[in-house]
């Protein structure tokens, strides 16, 4: 029978790796990128920035949550 910190890790890898789909959803393909995907057009982001600086933060945000999914999938095969 799992315990609380073995369901804790599971929703925690459940989590994360919806987030981690999402996430590389949101990169930029050949064509129009983050910002083509929300109809922001003129190489401006709705935050008031560039979309290189959004796609810069896209891409820390990512790899921030392809290390945690990575170390939920450790976690969880050590444990089960």
């Amino acid at each position: 029978m799992p315990g609380v910190i073995d369901i804790a890790l599971i929703v925690l890898h459940s989590i994360f790796s919806v987030t981690l789909i999402f996430a590389v959803l949101l990169h930029s393909g050949r064509d129009a990128g983050l910002s083509g995907a929300f109809g922001v057009g003129g190489g401006s982001s709705a935050y008031g920035g560039s979309s290189a600086v959004v796609e810069k933060n896209l891409d820390r945000i990512t790899v921030v949550i392809a290390v945690l999914f990575f170390c939920t999938t450790i976690a969880l095969s050590l444990r089960i």
